[in-house]
């Protein structure tokens, strides 16, 4: 039996006249890992922020069970200025803390009343270790600068450390809204290790794909302020949600066509009715509603139509960047090809933004020269880019843009069709900025982007803030995108569906190009590091064999000088160091392939594997080279 965590019952918030959810139902019970989808709008944040009690709510039950533990990651956290990050992470109170206090208080009163339980108390929940367990976790995280000041960190580094702050506590729950905004590639797999591997029941709120599919046992939806439970990973969710829809659909179908029949008969019979004519008359009224609902059409519809591109892409020639020490660009030279699908991906701070924004003319190189091809018409959405006037209306900033968007197939949209496109329904249109929700001025901004007519897009993060529904559509109408694209992001499942390579920035100038996707790239780096250390392995104990071996040989000296090498064995000899100069040589010729980042992905793999073998290879001959060298000619 599961002990309930959290139980929901009948919630409803609204602002002003906007309801974001009304009378909605859910329960959290131990062990279980839930994942909270919604389209953006919907209240999620919201909804994590009733829960919190930051946000009040209008009407409803919230429940918790009674010394449940609850640590809150905000979407974007605030810290008073002057804090540093060591401070910051012992500002929000939790049980443990609230302990070190009392302790510390303690120790300050005369004769230290009921120290003995505190002391117990200290030892069960593990709080001496608290401040180390703190800096292990901000180190997990890469913040090792402990006395940095909040105030001067960037978004990310914010977000790190507020993640850091809930993740210390050790609480029973985590509520977590957006947990790999600003993550990179590293941090998002090794925080789906850590919670994979923790025991605190979980209610998230993420964008992320795999992420869900990994950590999640359960998904919660909102769907038309209806609340929706699935009991399995995200995976399983898409099934059953398709088959949900494809059920409601089918009954709107039927209700429409029994609809017409009795709306005839409605007009037909006379006002004075009997009991069977008004038991009819009033499951008429219920046919109705169903009949009047709208049949489920997600599917944002982004075919616009993209300008001609020419063969002459952009060709960088030498390309070198540097910020003081730090090196983005070293010598860099490549020629994009035409209808290309390319993804960035490194670690925060090995210049992926910078690089965009060279080849965007916004940043100058030190040196070398970069050629834009005539054609190129570039669409760029960037982490900055989310500029506009709130107290414009939707409409007003999308027909500043455009008034009539040209769509594939010779079609036209206008703008507020084009909108509608984008999930943003008439009366949304006529709502300012400054009421959308950060997804919503997201989707919004992607529309601006798309409706100038690029060929060449450029999407800086297009993933962070947008919801999964968005997410989708975004992917369908790239893989069918008639120009091409980079894409820098930290969405795994995103990079998979969209890029057919990567140029992957490891920092100080060094960028590769890898050919495949992103899990691809995951797949062989994992494959090369797991080989790379059972090769040092090897190497090391072949070495301790290969010393021992020259110390037996020594220590036998004696015996070798009274004897020297016959005619077979000097035969071997020599053979030996033919073997050993050939074996280097292909050795040098396969690690040069693999640097130049031009192989396919199974030239990669044959190639490891013949490393591997070669290093071998290698070992064993120089080991016999050891031997025969030993006994005289």
């Amino acid at each position: 039996m599961l002990i309930p965590y959290l139980q929901v019952d009948g919630l409803t918030k609204s602002f002003g006249d906007l309801v974001l959810f009304s009378d909605i139902s859910f329960g959290v019970a131990q062990g279980q890992r839930v994942g909270l989808i919604a389209r953006n709008g919907a209240g999620k944040s919201t909804l994590l922020d009733v829960l919190a009690g930051i946000e009040g709510y209008d009407s409803g039950e919230i429940v918790y069970k009674n010394d449940l533990r609850v640590g809150y990651l905000r979407q974007r956290p605030v810290y008073p200025e002057g804090l540093t990050v060591l401070e910051a992470c012992f500002h929000e109170t939790n049980d443990t803390l609230q302990l070190i206090r009392e302790y510390e208080q303690c120790l300050e009163t005369p004769d230290t009343p009921g120290l003995d339980a505190l002391l117990d108390r200290m030892e069960h929940a593990d709080a001496w270790n608290y401040e180390q367990r703190a800096q292990q976790i901000l180190s997990s995280l890469h913040i090792t600068d402990y006395g940095q000041k909040v105030e001067t960190l960037s978004g990310g580094q914010l977000k790190r450390v507020a993640l850091a702050n809930v993740l210390i506590g050790n609480p029973d729950m985590l509520i977590l809204d957006e947990p790999t905004n600003h993550l990179d590639l590293p941090l998002i797999e090794w925080l789906e290790d850590y919670l994979t591997r923790s025991t605190a029941t979980l209610l998230m709120v993420t964008h992320d794909r795999y992420f869900l599919d990994n950590v999640c046992n359960e998904i919660i939806e909102i769907d038309d302020r209806t609340v929706y439970s699935y009991k399995g990973n995200y995976s399983y969710y898409l099934e059953k949600r398709e088959e949900r829809i494809e059920a409601r659909n089918t009954e709107i179908v039927c209700a429409n066509n029994l609809y017409r029949t009795e709306l005839e008969w409605m007009r037909r019979m006379p006002q004075a009715r009997g009991h069977k004519a008004r038991y009819r008359e009033e499951a008429f009224y219920e046919l109705e509603k169903v009949a009047k609902q709208r049949v489920s059409n997600d599917r944002v519809q982004l075919n616009v139509k993209s300008s001609y591109i020419g063969s002459k892409i952009f060709e960088a020639d030498e390309l070198s960047l540097r910020f003081g020490d730090r090196c983005i660009l070293d010598k860099f030279s490549y020629i994009f090809s035409r209808y290309e699908k390319l993804g960035i991906v490194g670690d925060n701070g090995t210049g992926k933004s910078s690089f965009l924004k060279v080849l965007l003319g916004q940043l100058a190189p030190d040196s070398g020269h970069l050629e834009i091809g005539e054609t190129v018409r570039f669409g760029y959405y960037s982490q900055e880019g989310l500029q506009f006037d709130t107290q414009m209306k939707v409409i007003d900033v999308a027909r500043e843009i455009a008034e009539v968007i040209p769509m594939a197939g010779g079609k036209q949209l206008t703008a507020s069709q084009f909108l509608q496109h984008f999930l943003f329904p008439p009366e949304k249109q006529h709502s300012y900025v400054y009421k959308l929700s950060g997804g919503e001025r997201r989707r919004l901004y992607l529309c601006t982007v798309l409706m100038r007519n690029p060929n060449f897009l450029i999407l800086d993060e297009p993933t962070n803030d947008l919801d999964i529904l968005t997410l989708q559509v975004l992917e369908e109408y790239l893989r069918d995108f008639g120009g091409c694209v980079i894409v820098v992001s930290h969405d795994r499942y995103f990079m998979d569906k969209i890029v057919d390579h990567l140029l992957v920035f490891n920092g100080q100038g060094d960028i590769r190009d890898f050919p495949g996707n992103y899990t691809q790239y995951r797949e062989w780096k994992e494959e090369r590091d797991r080989q790379r250390t059972a090769d040092n392995r090897q190497q090391a104990e072949k070495k301790t064999q290969i010393v021992q071996k020259s110390v037996d040989c020594s220590s036998s000296s004696v015996v070798n000088r009274s004897k020297k090498k016959t005619f077979k064995e000097r035969q071997e000899f020599t053979a030996v160091e033919q073997a050993i100069a050939a074996l280097e040589a292909e050795k040098a010729a396969i690690e040069e392939a693999l640097c130049t980042g031009t192989l396919a992905a199974d030239d990669l793999t044959a190639k490891s594997i013949r490393l591997s073998a070669l290093n071998e290879e290698l070992d064993e001959k120089t080991m016999r080279w050891l031997e025969l060298s030993e006994i005289p000619d």
